[in-house]
């Protein structure tokens, strides 16, 4: 979400501001790769009770506006503010899931012939977190 406010935000993107998109911006700006339960503890401490379809309402809404990105990196599907282009990787031991910077490097070629612009690239590593691989010694 490029703007820092979420009313300029959902205005930018032509969409109503409602306290429930206030509510979830605000709650991923500052907690990055939430999932809908933990989504709903966060805004229901601030607004009270929300029920969980408005929530999907919501994250729906901003999504298809571009102002949020969903990660399908497992069951559940989390959720992060668009900004800065990035990959992420994630354990597929607990789950655990992080930021990677994107490399410089340009994206695959596609043939010309298939007609696609690309406007958007998501890079998803999977493997094994220091914490889940056998032999790794933690202090």
């Amino acid at each position: 979400m490029p703007p820092d406010d979420p009313v300029t935000a959902l205005r930018g993107a032509s969409l109503r501001v409602t306290k429930q998109r206030i509510a979830v911006l605000t709650a991923l700006a500052h907690h990055p790769h939430a999932d809908v339960d933990q989504l709903g503890r966060i805004v229901r401490e601030d607004l009270g009770s929300v029920s969980t379809q408005a929530l999907y309402d919501v994250l729906t809404a901003l999504t298809d506006a571009r102002l949020v990105r969903r990660l399908d990196t497992g069951q559940p599907a989390r959720f992060e503010l668009r900004g800065h282009d990035h990959d992420h990787v994630v354990c597929r031991g607990c789950g655990a899931l992080a930021d990677v910077e994107r490399s410089d490097s340009p994206p695959p070629h596609l043939p010309q012939a298939l007609g696609f612009r690309v406007d958007e690239t998501e890079v998803l590593h999977r493997g094994l977190c220091p914490a889940c691989r056998p032999g790794v010694h933690h202090p």
